[in-house]
């Protein structure tokens, strides 16, 4: 943070920015400039308040950025008794400690430098930051001047507890010192085995490019969360960046001054490996899509850096994972993420590794890939494509399956509802019951990567309501865990409310994990189960909520007065029912967002002033060429052939589907040449150069010889 700029005796003047350019111009990257100046003007002072005077006080050990005569960052620990940090007054602070013996830090102390100092107690998680000017250092004290004083967030810290193994004040270090240029297996395994580091970083302001101040900051993951990578000259360490309090101080620095220093702490034996080098910012880009919890990354190759054996006299025992680190990932589950992201387009093979009976008619089945690859991301709301090979079918019978599963989850879930025969108009799903009746844990399914346009974003703060009729709740409750565990990352959870309707309680799904969604986000994820026909001695507010449908009446009881994103699943009329009763109660069309089970059928009706932009349906040809580019042969279409799939099919193509009725997407094909028109029109997004051949068909134009080539 900056340090030159205006002050008062109680504050930071009105007209003065607590935070420096490369603060601002991060935060402005991300959105949160104007949110940041505000919240920093309250938080940020030049004075340390009583709390975190006594805070310092108590502490054994702190951590210091300093910089050293070239210009390098350098991230050291000073440990004593508890009392050896104390404040004399808010503008003051007095360390009574010596750096280990090879720490950088010794020469940095001299009257006029610039320090970050971190307070961090492990046992719970507290943390709070100083900048800080070198005053004097005599008789073993450093006496400080306060320029800036701030809290931290408890996130990604890992409790741990401490015990002394020695006097604190023993000179230097208790075993040897090592300078080091490049990374021996000891220190890879160090830095790979790693839950926590401190980074000390700097800036520079004015022409000059003089020094301007120093920071110190903790980082910290699951184990993996820094990889090494050695190259025949030099190491680099990659490590994710996380959400955070949004001050953006190391990364701001990094902005204005590409060095950072580098501590790891082995907190069984005491020992330290402090790196000092240079940084480049990864704003986006596959690596950083691969990890979870990224939100960006920073790489920095190592320029030098000092081993201490035993070197502090502390020993920590290993608490808890904080409950943030749990929900990010670590760079070998990003590797296997990256693997699976080049068989995006290709079958997978999953193995069913749990099964469970949500209702008396609705089973989960969750999968992880067998070929060791990781799962690739998707997004709330999204469906999967899987294909199985029933009894009496020579090839395999392809459907779609909407996740049940959170895209923070470490496999798939399909949540899929048994179908039985009502006539032979509705014969019985032939899918579903065969995996109801014959999939078991252990047996491998075919999957294509997730997709779908009926997504969630949990980053919208406008309030969401989530309306599922039946097993129309299966992404719904993907969307209302992706957004319980968003709000714990990010410390933002978007209001949610979640209405189910069911015919039985036995047939209703995921009640239980609905409450504890709820309970788990505070009440900001509200459910409400509305049952039409219950038992004889099921009550409501007991077994469910409310008794009949989601009507207007239900909505105005349960919806406060408010501007919301409506969200629709469930079955044709239940959907189209709803929308009308939304559009009704005014809630404009594009505010609704819907997926129907079976083929689209919602008839919308467009804002005033907006259109919806559809497919053109187009005019069917009379007779066509069909070529299939990939297989090199030709065939004749005319309407009774049916479809392009079903002309694909009829000569001994194998075309992925799912759905048949162009909701799913699974089916689209690359169109080499030619036009195609649309016997139904799909509701699945199609790129310009992809046709939909489920339900395509050639098309009519104008040179009376009509020919599609497809790349099939």
């Amino acid at each position: 943070m900056s340090v030159k700029i205006q002050q008062t005796h109680d504050g930071w003047a009105h007209a003065a920015s607590p935070f420096h350019a490369g603060e601002q111009e991060v935060q402005e990257r991300v959105g949160v400039r104007d949110v940041m100046e505000s919240f920093g003007r309250r938080v940020v002072r030049d004075f340390m308040p009583d709390q975190h005077r006594a805070f310092f006080a108590q502490l054994p050990f702190v951590a210091v950025g300093s910089v050293d005569s070239q210009g390098q960052p350098w991230a050291s620990l000073l440990a004593g008794e508890p009392g050896f940090m104390v404040s004399p007054d808010k503008r003051q602070l007095q360390i009574d400690a010596k750096p280990v013996t090879g720490d950088p830090l010794t020469e940095a102390l001299v009257p006029g430098t610039s320090l970050g100092l971190l307070g961090l107690d492990f046992a719970d998680r507290r943390r709070n930051r100083l900048n800080l000017r070198v005053d004097s250092v005599a008789n073993g004290i450093i006496a400080l001047t306060v320029d800036q004083s701030f809290g931290n967030c408890p996130q990604y810290i890992q409790t741990r507890s401490l015990s002394f193994t020695r006097d604190p004040k023993q000179e230097g270090a208790a075993g040897a010192v090592t300078q080091i240029k490049r990374l021996d297996e000891e220190a890879r395994t160090m830095i790979t085995s790693a839950d926590a580091f401190f980074v000390a970083s700097s800036y520079e302001a004015g022409e000059d490019q003089r020094r301007e101040g120093a920071d110190v900051s903790h980082r910290g993951g699951r184990p993996g969360f820094v990889k090494v990578e050695q190259g025949p000259n030099d190491d680099v360490l990659t490590i994710p960046d996380y959400s955070g309090n949004s001050h953006y101080n190391t990364l701001g620095n990094f902005l204005l001054n590409p060095k950072a220093g580098l501590t790891f702490i082995d907190f069984e034996n005491g020992d330290l490996l402090m790196l000092t080098g240079e940084v480049e910012i990864i704003w986006d880009g596959p690596e950083v899509e691969a990890f979870q919890g990224a939100e960006r990354a920073w790489r920095f190759k190592v320029t030098r850096g000092v081993r201490a054996r035993d070197a502090l006299p502390l020993r920590w025992r290993f608490g808890e994972y904080s409950p943030n680190s749990l929900i990010t990932g670590n760079w070998q589950e990003a590797e296997a993420t990256l693997a699976a992201e080049a068989k995006r387009n290709a079958w997978r093979d999953y193995r069913v590794t749990r099964i469970e009976d949500e209702s008396e008619v609705i089973r989960s089945f969750y999968l992880e890939p067998i070929d060791g690859d990781g799962l690739l991301g998707f997004e709330a709301g999204q469906y999967l494509t899987i294909r199985v090979t029933p009894e009496g079918q020579e090839k395999p019978v392809g459907r779609t399956y909407t996740l049940s599963s959170a895209p923070s989850d470490k496999f798939y879930r399909i949540s899929v509802k048994r179908e039985p025969g009502r006539s032979d108009e509705h014969p019985e799903g032939l899918v579903s019951n065969f995996l109801h009746d014959r999939i078991t844990i252990g047996d491998k399914i075919e999957a294509r990567a997730p997709r779908g346009d009926f997504t969630f974003d949990a980053a919208e703060k406008r309030p969401a309501v989530l309306l599922a009729g039946g097993v129309g709740i299966t992404p719904m409750i993907s969307m209302a865990q992706h957004a319980v565990h968003e709000g714990l990352r990010t410390r933002h959870l978007r209001p949610i409310t979640l209405i189910h309707s069911a015919q039985t309680t036995t047939q209703r799904a995921f009640f239980e994990e609905a409450s504890r969604l709820s309970e788990a986000s505070g009440g900001l994820v509200r459910s409400f189960s509305l049952i039409s026909r219950p038992a004889k001695d099921e009550r409501p507010g007991r077994d469910f909520h409310g008794q009949g449908r989601i009507t207007a009446d239900v909505l105005r009881e349960i919806l406060p007065l408010d501007d919301y994103d409506f969200f629709l699943c469930g079955p044709s009329t239940f959907m189209q029912g709803l929308y009308d009763t939304l559009r009704g109660l005014g809630v404009r069309d594009a505010r609704i967002a819907a997926e129907a089970f079976g083929p689209a059928s919602l008839v919308r009706r467009p804002d005033e002033g907006t259109t919806i932009a559809e497919i053109p349906k187009g005019e069917e040809a009379e007779n066509a060429l069909v070529a299939f580019a990939d297989s090199d042969f030709e065939q004749r279409w005319s309407p009774e052939a049916g479809t392009l799939l079903e002309l694909a099919e009829a000569h001994g193509l194998s075309p992925d589907y799912g759905c048949r009725n162009g909701t799913c997407g699974t089916c689209a094909t690359k169109l080499n040449a030619g036009s195609v028109a649309y016997r139904s029109i799909p509701s699945a997004s199609v790129a310009e150069n992809e046709v939909l051949i489920c339900c395509a068909v050639p098309a009519k134009d104008d040179t009376g010889s009509e020919r599609v080539e497809l790349a099939l």
